[in-house]
């Protein structure tokens, strides 16, 4: 069995993504420039060492059970290496258990960097890092634009996972509506039923539709295009104050909807001044319901998704 060699040292920028964008469920997806950075130090010596800041950096784990960690190290027993000891340097960026792809991230983080350590003629593309993220994270609408950027449609195909990136009209900027409270993908998935009617899957089938040509063309059907039937509503007492939210916003003609499992808002909005007069109404809503704090961002859309820079390499 091979071995990963020491004294390499590289860089992974991933970033936060958003899924479903309401009624796109395990199908859509979109790229956020929030970002993830992880720098691995490849070691002589054995063990596993991850020191983190930010997001999480006081609950999660800093050995060898640590997610990134983990993955790393199966990736190369699952492609016949023999690891090396391991340092880990994680900036988290992306909120955790808030529906912005964390996971997901981490996942792509790791894929991505177990690949660039391995010998340049081993070393993979994008195609298989896809693969292998989205067959370990169980569902490609997240790990799509982490990998790719931009929009992504994603389907299973087989026994493995197709996507491509869609058309996204340069008007379109989203608003992220971030709650002080999380919420698990488990949690969010259990509350939803294992069957729905015919006509609801074909009414959301049309949203879908609807939607990505007013992604790529039309922005101001949006609002209609974003109407879901299948999640939403069944995860919304998991969290209401984010219901609350999107309701209102709905009411006043702005396209929201829930950012993945929740509990983010997402606003796809058609332009820098609607934009605007969203975070205003966010503001406005969070003043006179003081339960939840919301920190509202206004991403751009990174077209590009997960890079990797080689800081050093081995002699």
């Amino acid at each position: 069995m091979a071995q990963i060699q020491a004294g390499q040292t590289i860089a992974v920028h991933v970033p936060a993504t958003t899924a479903n964008l309401g009624p796109g469920f395990d199908v859509l997806g979109m790229a956020l420039s929030v970002f993830d950075t992880l720098v691995v130090h490849t070691l002589a010596e054995p063990g596993v060492v991850v020191r983190m800041t930010g997001e999480g950096a006081e609950s999660l784990p800093t050995d060898e059970t640590h997610l990134i960690a983990k993955t790393i190290l199966e990736r190369w027993a699952e492609l016949g290496y023999e690891a090396c000891g391991l340092r880990l340097e994680a900036t988290n960026r992306i909120p955790h258990g808030r529906g912005m792809g964390s996971s997901a991230a981490a996942m792509v983080s790791a894929l991505a960097a177990a690949n660039a350590l391995l010998p340049a003629d081993a070393q993979e593309g994008l195609e298989e890092i896809f693969q292998a993220a989205a067959r370990w994270e169980g569902h490609p609408d997240n790990v799509a634009p982490a990998i790719f950027g931009g929009l992504t449609l994603s389907w299973v195909a087989g026994s493995g996972f197709g996507t491509l990136n869609g058309v996204l009209h340069e008007s379109i900027v989203p608003v992220i509506a971030i709650p002080d409270v999380e919420l698990s993908t488990h949690a969010a998935r259990g509350l939803l039923p294992e069957t729905v009617p015919h006509a609801v899957a074909a009414a959301n089938g049309g949203r879908v539709g609807l939607l990505i040509h007013a992604l790529a063309h039309e922005p101001s059907a949006l609002l209609l295009g974003t109407e879901d039937f299948l999640h939403q509503s069944f995860r919304a007492p998991a969290m209401a104050p984010s219901a609350a939210l999107i309701t209102h916003l709905r009411a006043l003609g702005h396209a929201a909807v829930v950012s993945g499992a929740g509990p983010t808002v997402l606003v796809l909005c058609a332009g820098n001044e609607e934009a605007e007069a969203v975070a205003r109404a966010i503001a406005g809503h969070a003043a006179d319901h003081r339960e939840t704090s919301w920190r509202v961002q206004i991403p751009s859309v990174p077209q590009s998704g997960v890079r990797v820079e080689v800081l050093s390499t081995s002699p």
